[in-house]
């Protein structure tokens, strides 16, 4: 079954060093359009109000929270009555071209946010609609957000519990997907011994859309270090590269599997090919963030015999 509580995931808010260096190298390397706006850069995929929140901070770089928009009829009352039952307490802060939202905190520190449901000004679909400002790249909306945690069980279980997410599907003990909609997921868990965020991801067409963009990277100087492949589970076809002036990596995504209303949960082995069906893992730098595993993929040390001491 799909949530009865959330419709979607909205956006995703990070933090940055520079917030207009920042929006002019989302934009560019992504084809995302937007502007600044009461300091922040509101940035979007396609026609939707946005999709990334840029804040200029003095803190570390990195994500400060995502969003998620209630089904309709579910109001931010009713959610904070919910949360309280749950002993979660949930703050009212300002969120761009919105009414106020509820800000909270998951088991491991990342930041949630929850939005009342507004109808989009326009509902038909972005093919008909007309624009003078979207890029001939872009993504068609954004999809989803994966976690590193040092606890899967007990991160999986407060989403499930406390807002009522889905479980949709698990590779091993160490991985667990999450639902809302018909999409496969909007956000997952990975152990890993540690708490970071790992991707942000991006949903293209189809896979002559996934080559542009790949070709379009390349033109940036941004190398996949993971893809082009097919994830066994959730099928979608994919291609990771890391983004590391805020601390992850962006997905780049096409065919996801979607979702009967019946959906019940699967088990996948925790082996190649339930990751990649096309037979290729990530390096191991996939899962750090450090400048050693950054240099390792910018030497390109998985191609040479010195690959074993990073």
């Amino acid at each position: 079954m799909y949530s009865e509580i959330f419709a979607a995931i909205h956006y995703a808010a990070l933090r940055v060093a520079d917030v207009d260096e920042a929006r002019q190298r989302w934009s560019r390397v992504l084809g995302l359009t937007g502007k600044l706006e009461d300091g922040r850069a509101l940035l979007r995929c396609a026609h939707e109000d946005y999709a990334l929140v840029l804040e200029q901070s003095s803190q570390q770089p990195g994500i400060e929270y995502v969003a998620y928009e209630l089904a309709p009829g579910v109001s931010l009352a009713t959610m904070r009555s919910r949360l309280s039952n749950y002993g979660v307490q949930a703050l009212e802060i300002e969120v761009p071209r919105r009414d106020t939202a509820l800000r909270l905190n998951d088991p491991d520190g990342n930041g949630v946010v929850i939005l009342a449901y507004q109808r989009p000004a326009d509902p038909r679909p972005a093919e008909v609609l007309y624009s003078d400002t979207l890029s001939a790249f872009h993504p068609r909306k954004f999809g989803h957000v994966n976690y590193l945690t040092s606890n899967v069980a007990q991160a999986v279980q407060w989403y499930i519990d406390v807002l009522g997410f889905k479980l949709t599907d698990g590779i091993g003990a160490e991985g667990r997907w999450l639902h809302v909609n018909a999409d496969h997921h909007v956000l997952a868990f990975l152990e890993k011994g540690y708490n970071h965020i790992h991707h942000l991801a991006f949903e293209l067409v189809d896979w002559g859309e996934l080559r542009v963009a790949l070709d379009h990277l390349a033109q940036h100087r941004r190398a996949i270090v993971w893809g082009p492949g097919r994830h066994g589970m959730a099928r979608n076809l994919f291609s990771y590269f890391r983004m590391q002036e805020e601390e992850l990596f962006v997905e780049l995504f096409a065919d996801m599997e979607r979702l009967p209303v019946n959906h019940e949960p699967r088990y996948f082995p925790d082996d190649a090919h339930s990751s990649n069906t096309w037979g290729i893992l990530p390096p191991r730098s996939y899962f750090r963030f450090d400048e050693q595993a950054i240099r390792a993929e910018q030497e390109q040390f998985a191609a040479h015999a010195d690959y074993l001491a990073v």
